[in-house]
């Protein structure tokens, strides 16, 4: 790329695009769940396509509402063959939070994570939870469906403790996940949100 400065640089009217690692793990988080959830604002197109072709498979479904998205997984959870890519392929940054997510689909699903081969920082965390995960090379291997127990976890990135977060939402009994200043850095105010929809959540200062 070339760049040639300028004196003189005019004023203009820029639009922010929405945050679509958030709204994917908006959605991840209300399917574990069997919930839905409304994306407001966040409209299907703005999903990338490889994105909306893995849920697709996942059976979770993206309708457009009212400018945004409606979430919801109709048929439950189902397991998926994908590979991470650069965009608009999926993106390496919801794969962690797409692995909790299979953990509760009937099946075996393999990711290939080919962005980000050191992208396996959860897959311990969930396994204490009860999932049967594992990693070979770049391809991680999720087993289900399998049933998460509430656990004492810690998160060692932002994406492997927003998974741990989505694992926990459908554990059984109550999970205490530690390193949720990684979180912060990454999300505004996730867990406000996932509070607002019905998640019991407590947060203390580390």
């Amino acid at each position: 790329m070339n760049v040639t400065g300028t004196d003189r640089i005019r004023g203009g009217v820029f639009t922010v695009p929405p945050d679509r690692l958030e709204a994917a793990t908006l959605a991840l988080a209300a399917a574990i769940t069997g919930g839905t959830v409304h994306l407001d604002g966040f409209p299907p197109a703005a999903f990338p396509d490889g994105l909306v072709s893995v849920f697709a498979d996942a059976g979770i479904q993206l309708d457009p509402l009212d400018g945004g998205t409606a979430v919801s997984t109709p048929a439950g959870p189902r397991p998926v063959q994908m590979a991470t890519g650069p965009h608009p392929g999926f993106p390496t940054d919801v794969q962690p939070q797409l692995a909790a997510f299979l953990t509760q689909s009937e099946g075996t699903s393999r990711i290939d994570e080919r962005i980000y081969t050191q992208h396996d920082t959860h897959l311990q965390a969930l396994a204490t939870f009860g999932a049967a995960v594992n990693a070979t090379g770049s391809v991680i291997t999720v087993r289900g469906r399998s049933a998460l127990t509430g656990v004492g976890v810690a998160g060692e990135d932002i994406r492997a403790v927003t998974a741990l977060v989505i694992a926990a939402l459908a554990a059984e009994g109550t999970s205490t996940i530690r390193g949720m200043y990684h979180l912060r850095r990454g999300y505004g105010s996730l867990l406000p949100k996932l509070a607002v929809l019905g998640a019991h959540l407590t947060i203390d200062q580390e």
